[in-house]
């Protein structure tokens, strides 16, 4: 392959990558945002579970079951503030579950920061 050729090869594989993300800018119908609030929640849960590991791996036993307890209060809550169940169908609010999602990941990495600098707190789990 010949270097113009591979310019223009790579060209157009990151024009289709701007592209797709330029979709989630504007998106065009109802199904467009869903994929695009989908892609952002997908991403927060992924911080948040990552974030839920590192901050398991510091604790102590106690703090291990109050981390665990909180974690599963703050499913149960999420899930009755974002979504609902109306007879057969159930509707889920992503930017709800998103916004929410990233403030409880915000809230273990601050656990962690306290962790690394003033040793682990279980009170504040």
């Amino acid at each position: 392959m010949d270097k113009i050729t591979f310019t223009f090869i790579a060209l157009l594989c990151s024009s289709s990558i701007a592209l797709a993300n330029s979709a989630c800018d504007a998106p065009q119908n109802d199904f467009d945002g869903l994929y695009c609030l989908n892609k952002v929640y997908q991403e927060a849960d992924k911080e948040l579970n990552e974030n839920y590991k590192k901050l398991k791996g510091k604790l102590d036993s106690d703090g291990k079951d109050l981390l665990k307890s909180g974690q599963l209060a703050w499913i149960e809550d999420r899930n009755s503030s974002c979504s609902k169940h109306e007879g057969d169908e159930f509707f889920v609010n992503l930017d709800c579950a998103t916004n929410t999602t990233i403030e409880r990941s915000q809230f273990l990495q601050d656990r962690i920061r306290e962790c690394a600098s003033a040793g682990c707190q279980n009170s504040k789990l």
